[in-house]
């Protein structure tokens, strides 16, 4: 199909799930609704959508800035609106004063629960609070259970999602000139570490390309790809903006900073 050629070839199984997902609503006519999806898995829902006819779809994670969304396909007469992709808000408080908790700290503690990172939209932590987007069907098991960050105690209950924190991340952004597009070469440019030690830390799988471990120094990057280190933060490659005259590839790349 001609969709395969917009993407890479891990990626066949979740557009041929999109598919899937299709077909099953275009003749059952019932509705199809996702779990939570990250940016590049919703790039692939646009994609794969297109401009269907007989069909509609939307994406929506508790905010028009979520990162992580949920996406229900439906016949094209039926109308879609948030409430209808069954998320919610649970807030919880900490001694910011005398204690620090990061977004890995309470990640970590949230997937010790064995639930599926599926089940997850955004998770914010600032300021002493923790909020946190889930599919409603998990939202008791994690109030009942999910109690305790670190050293925190903690007590999640309900929130309107129109209480959800903004993020305070900063991104700074910067034009490069790379000699490849090979991932050891671009984490060596964004985190200023050696391309030996680049390299090192992706084939110890420390590493991710649009939230997949990726093992490869030799892994090709495109425009628009997410990478993370571990330990160093998030990275992406906004633009590729062509050639310099010695055969460089002029790239606009950003960090996440804070």
């Amino acid at each position: 199909m001609e969709i395969y050629q917009h993407f890479r070839e891990d990626e066949r199984p979740f557009i041929d799930q999109v598919i899937s997902w299709e077909n099953d609503v275009e003749m059952r006519y019932e509705r199809k609704e996702s779990d939570f999806l990250n940016p590049r898995e919703q790039q692939i829902v646009s994609a794969v959508m297109g401009n269907n006819p007989v069909l509609q779809w939307s994406l929506y994670g508790g905010s028009e800035a979520s990162e992580r969304k949920r996406a229900i396909i439906a016949p094209e007469y039926e109308v879609i609106n948030d409430q209808d992709f069954q998320v919610v808000l649970l807030e919880a408080s900490y001694p910011d004063k005398f204690m620090t908790l990061e977004h890995r700290d309470v990640l970590g503690a949230f997937m010790s629960l064995g639930i599926r990172r599926e089940k997850l939209g955004d998770l914010i932590v600032q300021n002493g609070w923790i909020h946190i987007v889930a599919a409603s069907e998990i939202s008791e098991y994690i109030c009942m259970n999910f109690t305790g960050v670190k050293k925190a105690k903690v007590s999640f209950e309900p929130k309107p999602l129109n209480s959800l924190m903004e993020s305070n991340d900063v991104w700074q952004s910067k034009d490069a000139t790379l000699s490849s597009l090979r991932l050891d070469v671009v984490v060596k440019e964004i985190y200023g570490v050696s391309r030996k030690k680049a390299a090192m830390y992706i084939e110890a799988g420390h590493v991710k390309v649009n939230f997949k471990i990726v093992e490869s120094p030799s892994f090709l990057i495109e425009a628009g790809d997410l990478l993370s280190v571990r330990g160093s933060g998030r990275s992406r490659v906004d633009q590729i903006n062509g050639m310099t005259k010695k055969e460089k590839y002029r790239v606009t790349i950003s960090k996440l900073i804070g």
